[in-house]
């Protein structure tokens, strides 16, 4: 098939490589270079990335609705046209274009959580199984009908961990698509729309890490904290990143941390949590116990939000 393809972070990477093993992937659509740290420096899109090694043109418009963009899409003739993660809202004039239609890696059991940030909101709200669904696009946001499912336990695996599984089978199952779509074989179910459930972006008000959070609600802010969305506490005069813990039978009343040799603890509502990996401000991720030994913390100290 003809294909163009449409996404941006890490998670859309892998459909991209098994697109271009089976089919010819004529252009590359992701989001425009961002800057980002202390220099600001713009740095292209994981998707950008891949596809300029694989030798695909990349584009980045600004908006998809431009005329200029539209013609250029429509001169490429796609039969389909493949999201992952785009980022963008495609506009009807783009659903139009392909004669086989817009197909979309999504990351979750739909019709449950819609928008921007699936795996994220299942292990905020302690999900038993998530997934990934391989839809049919439409006007409205991840409405469309669905054809294949992967569904996985959440069972305290992290965001990356999620995304890096949904990914890969998210590829593999697009893939399935596409050839069904070419033999006319593919079979799309409308979505139930009385189940469905939204997951707008993280925000730091969601991850935040306070001592009177039960266990299980902290370490699953923990897992679920992202670049922009950080599970932060202040700690001796110092703002960490929790960036990994386990819980602890160690007993600790609410609120209270403590550092030994080869662990930093602290106490939440319920008991107690080991702080095995954190992020200085300013610093790489280390052992809770490095940093507490580079920082000098009280044996015993109190700890509260950022």
């Amino acid at each position: 098939m003809r294909v163009v393809f449409m996404g941006t972070p890490d998670f859309a990477v892998p459909s991209l490589e098994a697109l271009t093993d089976a089919h010819l992937v004529l252009a590359v659509y992701t989001q425009p270079d961002r800057p980002r740290g202390r220099g600001r420096t713009s740095v292209p899109s994981p998707v950008k990335s891949a596809a300029q090694q694989l030798g695909i043109p990349v584009r980045q418009p600004a908006r998809l609705a431009d005329e200029s963009v539209l013609d250029e899409l429509r001169a490429d003739a796609p039969d389909v046209i493949c999201v992952a993660a785009y980022g963008m809202i495609l506009p009807p004039a783009v659903l139009e274009i392909p004669t086989q239609g817009c197909v979309n890696v999504h990351a979750s059991l739909l019709p449950e959580y819609r928008g921007a940030a699936p795996i994220h909101r299942a292990v905020l709200d302690g999900r038993t199984f998530t997934g990934v669904t391989i839809m049919r696009m439409e006007a409205g946001l991840d409405t469309g009908p669905y054809s294949l499912v992967y569904q996985t336990p959440v069972a305290g695996k992290t965001v990356p961990e999620l995304e890096q599984e949904l990914a890969r089978e998210g590829a593999r199952l697009l893939i399935e698509v596409l050839e069904d779509l070419g033999d006319g074989s593919v079979v799309w179910h409308a979505q139930d729309d009385r189940r469905a459930t939204y997951a707008p972006k993280v925000t730091a008000v969601d991850v935040a890490l306070r001592p009177d959070l039960d266990i299980e609600t902290a370490l699953r802010r923990i897992r679920a904290s992202t670049r922009s969305a950080r599970a932060k506490i202040s700690l001796a005069g110092c703002t960490l990143d929790i960036t990994a813990a386990t819980m602890s039978e160690d007993p600790l009343p609410e609120g209270a941390a403590r550092s030994v040799k080869d662990a930093l603890f602290l106490g939440f509502s319920d008991g107690t949590i080991v702080a095995e990996e954190v992020r200085p401000e300013g610093r790489a991720c280390m052992a809770g116990c490095a940093w507490a030994r580079g920082a000098r913390i009280p044996d015993e100290c109190q700890w509260g939000p950022a």
